[in-house]
């Protein structure tokens, strides 16, 4: 093996073309959540959808996420093993045959079982990325590359609710996932030419008992936490029975991943204080942030009466405050330090919780688009950071583990907050319509009335079904709607405040010790050679 003087630079030679592949790769799996957040609308409508109910939504959602989350350290480590090109291939390929599984879904189940299957692709993608990033560049230019992986989440929060708005203004709701295909074909033609193959030299075994631990306690515990918030009773055992025996389930999983020589999720590496306090920032702040674009998509459709286009098009300065951001984040750091930018992004995204307060039936909507801004712009400060924390704060041969944990922490905070955030707007809005509801005239059956109390999407499809007897339900609904998102981004806000003392305590600062420098990856010198 070379050695290399502290002077040389050990980067690839085409370091910043592979980066655009690897940012083009990215954006297809962010696209996916991006564009389906301005479809859950369409897909609900019985007529130009699948009908879907709330608790169906909120799991078309979190099957891809839970997937996703579950197998992203195994992906790590599989791509450690066998080879990180070789992966990310396979896993371009498996998310493009899902994208065309979903969007030719004939109901909800299928939907779901599509994206559970696209969560085993994006599972696969998203540690190679990074970590192909970590190999190929030198420490010196990793965190501005980083930067500008996590400016293209920004980009891809530009480009899906518009892309998605456009589609489904000319097409039907299946677009929005086909869409994926030619992306996934430019991306593997780019990967295949340019992307160098690079391995752990002594990669991990896989575990697959911690895995499935890992997916059955996530599964349980969501599943607990939605069906209590469509049915608006907490105490009920079949509420109760999911979530504690979700509890139990992660419980072992961590008890299992501490003592395997071998772990699916290596909880030992968060002995480190700079890699698990990066690791809560980004699950406290995708926590917090996961229920706005949720609920967000109703709010300005439902409830505003946006086209879809419209409502795409009110992300945008969302998507804005992260491309002008995010790529100088690493600058801040470097001027100001991890912790104080860390804090600072998180008590913007704290006010912006707080800012979706003023958001009404009747509120002007630049102030929506402001508040989107404020979100945006903490994010932007949060993530490249935290992110160049947790890769920094291991070698480069565990780069597929300080991957995984990044976005494994990502993944199970957007599906825990899609379904706590989700279920706490379902539970309010059912206990406020429960009245107009009683009112409807004698010859509604109950189930009806059931069905339309889910989801503010029922009562409405209820209401054009009646008629001018249905008009009283109209504004109820929206009122009702408005106020459970008023809860969930308090919620929301109390969670972004909490990451916030977390950074401020126990993130180090600028003068915090570093540690000592790992060389080079065994072989990463000569892969540019390769080419």
């Amino acid at each position: 093996m070379t050695t290399h003087p502290a002077t040389e630079h050990t980067g690839h030679p085409r370091r910043w073309a592979i980066l655009g592949v690897l940012v083009f790769s990215l954006l297809v799996v962010v696209l996916d959540n991006t564009i389906l957040n301005v479809a859950l609308r369409t897909i609900a409508d019985p007529r130009r959808g699948l009908g879907a109910t709330q608790s169906e939504l909120e799991w078309s959602i979190n099957s891809y996420t839970l997937v996703f989350a579950g197998l992203l350290f195994t992906f790590g480590v599989v791509g450690d093993r066998l080879g990180r090109k070789r992966v990310l291939v396979a896993g371009m390929a498996v998310f493009g045959l899902s994208s065309l599984a979903s969007a030719y879904a004939q109901n909800p189940e299928q939907l779901i079982a599509a994206r559970a299957l696209m969560g085993l692709g994006g599972a696969a993608i998203m540690p190679q990325t990074l970590s192909i990033i970590t190999n190929v560049f030198d420490p010196r230019e990793r965190g501005r590359a980083i930067g500008v992986w996590s400016g293209a989440v920004g980009l891809a929060v530009a480009i899906g609710p518009v892309t998605g708005g456009l589609l489904l203004d000319h097409f039907w709701w299946g677009s929005v996932f086909l869409i994926n295909v030619p992306i996934v074909a430019v991306g593997l033609a780019g990967m295949l030419w340019l992307v160098p193959e690079s391995r752990n030299p002594a990669p991990g075994r896989i575990d697959p008992l911690g895995v499935l631990l890992s997916i059955v306690g996530l599964v349980a515990l969501s599943y607990g936490i939605i069906e209590g918030g469509e049915r608006g009773r907490w105490l009920e055992p079949v509420v109760l029975g999911p979530i504690a025996a979700g509890l139990a389930v992660i419980a072992l999983f961590a008890w299992h991943e501490a003592r395997t020589d071998h772990p699916a999720f290596d909880v030992r590496l968060f002995r480190d204080p700079r890699l698990s306090v990066a690791v809560g920032s980004i699950a406290f702040c995708f926590f917090a942030t996961s229920g706005v674009f949720f609920f967000g998509s109703f709010y300005l459709q439902s409830v505003r009466g946006l086209s879809p286009l419209q409502a795409g098009l009110m992300m945008l300065p969302f998507a804005a405050a992260q491309l002008i951001f995010s790529p100088g984040s690493a600058a801040m750091v470097r001027r100001y330090g991890a912790r104080a930018v860390c804090t600072t992004g998180m008590l913007l995204v704290t006010a912006a919780m707080l800012g979706y307060q003023l958001c009404d039936g009747n509120s002007p909507l630049w102030i929506f688009g402001v508040v989107a801004f404020v979100q945006g712009s903490g994010m932007a400060n949060v993530m490249p950071p935290a992110t160049e924390s947790v890769m920094s704060a291991l070698p480069r041969e565990k780069a597929g583990a300080g991957s995984a944990i990044n976005n494994t922490a990502r993944q199970v905070a957007v599906a825990m907050g899609v379904a706590v955030l989700g279920s706490l707007v379902a539970s309010v809005y059912r206990g406020e319509m429960r009245g107009p509801l009683d009112r409807l005239p004698a010859g509604v059956p109950e189930d009806v009335r059931h069905a339309a109390g889910e989801s503010i999407e029922g009562t409405l499809g209820l209401a054009n079904g009646l008629g001018p007897a249905g008009d009283a339900l109209v504004a109820p609904a929206r009122e009702a709607f408005v106020h459970g998102m008023h809860v969930a981004v308090l919620g929301s806000a109390i969670v972004a405040f909490l990451g916030a003392l977390l950074v401020m305590r126990w993130m180090p600062g600028r003068n915090a010790p570093q540690p000592e420098p790992s060389g080079p990856e065994p072989g990463a010198a000569r892969v540019g050679q390769r080419l």
